[in-house]
């Protein structure tokens, strides 16, 4: 079959063969679209895995090169940075080099400096190949968000979103399973080269199954309609500073700022709060943390679900998105006494509801750009809420490492994740009430 004429630079119309209509279920058309979604799920494991080395290494880090608290935040803080600036730079890079190409380009950057690691022996190299690790790894949330924009409808894109997103928790579960394992083994310069070889596998089925759907003999024509069954807009190319002007760009910025922060701290700080206030050693981390993110994997896929349902129910997009999001900021707040309970199962699921929260919560703000923004836009916005999630994490590594080093006390982070939703959806709901969908000329 023949591609669609898309040298315009506007995608054709979607259409039945038989009614001339829009399709309106997905029962007619294939599902290739969701192998793509699975690429992007292992694609988002692998980028866990390799961030999450450091947070399960850090007693073990510790001891041997002599880091204190506010060293290890300093790791976090530049790691934070680069992502930061990594956002907005590589985040324009795929608008630009087109997803394919741009995934692949930083996959193989962040995979080397994964690797690159275990040729550490102070804290200044780890800084260095830390920065590497955050520049490359900032790809991976413009890369994917874009790749739902262009492979999804909107009534599906919440729901792929939660199904990637997932990759995170998928991630964190492996990694402290294998690190210590890895480590005991064969000592822990390793665990950095093993989790960072795995994304030249990954790279080779994403070189081999990846095309636009256009472009794709795997794609029918009835997937293609449903997939472009909501109106389509002419591609123009727009610069940066045209974003910015927009409160739609500043309230999906807004929610990162607020959010992003939180998993960062359960990323690279809650092994150490159960080998601290629990006592449980290198080996024993596994299981707790485990069940943490298989919680937080049922929560991405169910946020992202939900208000896939909502709007199937007739919602709009507006309300489902906001309503899932609600929902999620309060389950969030039990997490405010997670320091002072004695029972580490008790914590443990204190810890696994927040992050379940945080991953429904997630998966629906990261859908705010592909609702309200042209698709050829959403990874130059997606970059830019990124990088003011990683500020936001700046902060709060250099609050909890100094909170550490004077007190020894987690209350403080724990009080500030537990308010970080409401915050960030009253935010939301103030700079764009209704999610109108952005005009660009």
């Amino acid at each position: 079959m023949p591609a669609p004429n898309t040298t315009s630079g506007v995608l054709p119309p979607a259409v039945t063969e038989k009614s001339g209509e829009p399709p309106s279920a997905p029962s007619r058309a294939g599902y290739f679209r969701w192998i793509i979604c699975t690429l992007l799920l292992l694609g988002v494991t692998k980028n866990y895995m390799d961030r999450q080395v450091l947070g399960v290494l850090k007693t073990t880090l510790q001891h041997d090169l002599g880091w204190s608290e506010i060293d290890y935040s300093n790791l976090v803080f530049f790691f934070q940075a680069a992502y930061a600036v990594g956002m907005v730079v590589v985040g324009r890079l795929v608008d630009r080099l087109g997803t394919r190409l741009g995934y692949a380009l930083a996959m193989v950057f962040w995979s080397l400096a994964s690797m690159g690691h275990a040729l550490g022996n102070s804290l200044g190299s780890f800084i260095i190949a830390r920065s590497a690790l955050g520049l490359g790894e900032s790809g991976v949330f413009p890369a994917s968000i874009k790749t739902v924009a262009e492979w999804f409808p909107k009534k599906e894109r919440a729901l792929a979103t939660g199904i990637f997103n997932a990759g995170t928790n998928v991630g964190a579960i492996i990694t402290p399973l294998v690190v210590p394992w890895i480590t005991i083994h064969w000592g822990w310069r390793w665990a950095f080269i093993s989790t960072g070889g795995l994304g030249f596998i990954w790279l080779i089925f994403w070189l081999a199954l990846y095309r636009q759907p256009e472009e794709h003999s795997r794609v029918s024509r009835a997937e293609l309609n449903y997939i472009r069954c909501d109106p389509q807009v002419p591609f123009v190319r727009i610069k940066w500073a045209k974003l910015l002007p927009y409160r739609q760009t500043w309230a999906f910025a807004a929610g990162k700022f607020m959010i992003d922060p939180i998993w960062w701290f359960i990323l690279f700080w809650i092994p150490d709060f159960f080998q601290r206030n629990h006592g449980l050693k290198l080996t024993q981390i596994g299981v707790p943390i485990m069940v943490i993110y298989v919680l937080s994997d049922i929560g991405s896929v169910l946020g992202g679900w939900f208000s896939s349902w909502l709007i199937h129910r007739g919602h709009s997009v507006n309300a489902a998105r906001k309503i899932t999001m609600l929902i999620c900021a309060i389950a969030v707040l039990p997490i405010v006494v997670a320091y002072r309970v004695e029972s580490m199962w008790g914590a443990v699921l204190l810890i696994g509801l927040a992050a379940a929260a945080h991953q429904g919560f997630s998966a629906n703000l990261f859908t705010l750009p592909s609702d309200i923004f042209p698709a050829h836009t959403v990874g130059s916005v997606v970059g830019i809420g990124g990088m003011a999630g990683a500020i936001g994490g700046m902060l709060m590594a250099k609050i909890v490492g100094y909170v550490l080093q004077w007190s020894g006390s987690y209350m403080i982070p724990f009080f500030i994740a537990a308010f970080a939703y409401l915050a960030a959806l009253t935010a939301i709901q103030v700079l764009t009430p209704t999610l109108d969908p952005v005009r660009m000329d």
